[in-house]
């Protein structure tokens, strides 16, 4: 029998490696696409794709789950929205939650987890993020994707040199057109980011939704952090809840800029009639200073990186060795929110709006936030 040459067996061994690494490769991609579960919970009356007020989202990654909690008694509307920004998580997962734990007592509540579902589904380049952070729950552990703060570009690309926002000739980097925060209002013949940014908005003017909430995280460093950003016609709204949440943690408002378009805070309150804020919880993981991104990092909120700049000043929050976790960061989204309902019985016109048994900033952080989420199935 003929000997087979050497660099023939050598070739053919590396022709099956390559194949095995593309096909695992294909599996680990097509895997991103797969949403973890979210379990809809006795508040949960109703679950819709945002496709349903723009059908122009429908078979596209830019399409969500909006879970909707009509408490059947009739009063104000509040919409949520998390995962703007997937490289968040804490807006993420309060907005997981409230679909899972909350129970209105009056009004409806609107939730949308994956504001930017298409995000999701990748991270951001060169920053060593991991793809999936876990939380414990009374009964076992759960997965989340930690996904990036932009749509993915298989999805949208490729990117302007310069993006100009549509409905006010703003000019920023090309790459903000994939940063759905940059995108409000949104076009109907858009790219998918403004089309999210429109289905949001439609969803906002058909259903007159009286709050709006965005839930976001930034770097310690940030200057702009722990605080409540908004609108001046929900300035009033936001300077109550201050006074109502300032006891348990610190919390600043601020009026939103008049002159940087494309965020929620700005454009939801000149285009449509809602009262638009949005939060910002300081997340160790989104900043600059911090040393290996992973899931501890994520959750408990805990780098050495941070407490040794935090002791040179280079901090705009506190923060020690005990970190800043995702619990803390959530009971600061959960308790605004709560008070954001609360307080609108003294400034609204449109019937109270009450979000139930809700667990306090206190209990949360002693609980751990993976107490209020359904148990893995």
């Amino acid at each position: 029998m003929k000997k087979i040459p050497k660099h023939i067996i050598t070739a053919s061994i590396l022709c099956v490696f390559v194949v095995a690494a593309v096909i695992y490769l294909a599996i680990v991609f097509r895997s991103a696409k797969q949403e973890e579960p979210i379990y809809a919970g006795p508040g949960v009356t109703e679950v819709r794709k945002l496709s349903y007020w723009f059908p122009g989202l429908a078979n596209t990654s830019g399409d969500t789950d909006v879970y909707i909690l009509d408490s059947g008694v009739p009063g104000a509307s509040m919409l949520v929205l998390g995962g703007t920004h997937p490289n968040e998580p804490s807006g993420f997962i309060s907005a997981v939650m409230l679909v899972e734990y909350c129970r209105p007592k009056a009004g409806t509540l609107y939730v949308i987890p994956r504001a930017n579902n298409s995000a999701f589904t990748c991270t951001d380049p060169q920053e060593a993020a991991p793809m999936k952070f876990y939380i414990d729950t009374d009964g076992g552990t759960r997965a989340f994707r930690f996904g990036s703060r932009a749509t993915n570009p298989i999805d949208q690309w490729p990117d302007s040199e310069v993006y100009v926002h549509a409905s006010s000739g703003q000019k920023l980097s090309g790459s903000e057109t994939r940063n759905l925060n940059r995108a409000y209002p949104g076009r109907e013949d858009g790219n998918l980011t403004e089309k999210i940014a429109y289905g949001i908005t439609t969803l906002i003017r058909n259903e007159d939704i009286e709050i709006t909430v965005d839930l976001h995280e930034a770097s310690p460093e940030y200057t702009t952090v722990n605080a409540i950003v908004a609108h001046e016609d929900a300035l009033e709204l936001a300077a109550l809840t201050l006074w109502e949440v300032e006891d348990s943690f610190q919390i600043s408002v601020e009026k939103s800029p008049t002159n940087l378009h494309g965020l929620t805070h700005r454009e939801l309150g000149d285009f449509t009639d809602t009262w638009a804020l949005l939060m910002e919880t300081a997340n160790p993981s989104q900043g600059r200073l911090h040393g290996r991104i992973d899931s501890d990092l994520v959750v408990s909120g805990k780098d050495k990186f941070y407490t040794r700049a935090a002791t040179y000043g280079a901090v705009t929050v506190p923060y020690t060795e005990s970190g800043i976790s995702l619990s803390e960061r959530c009971a600061r989204h959960i308790t605004c929110l709560v008070q954001f309902a609360q307080q609108y019985a003294f400034v609204g016109s449109e019937g109270d709006l009450d979000l139930g048994d809700m667990p306090t900033y206190r209990q949360i952080l002693e609980n751990g936030i993976g107490h209020y989420l359904a148990d893995a199935q």
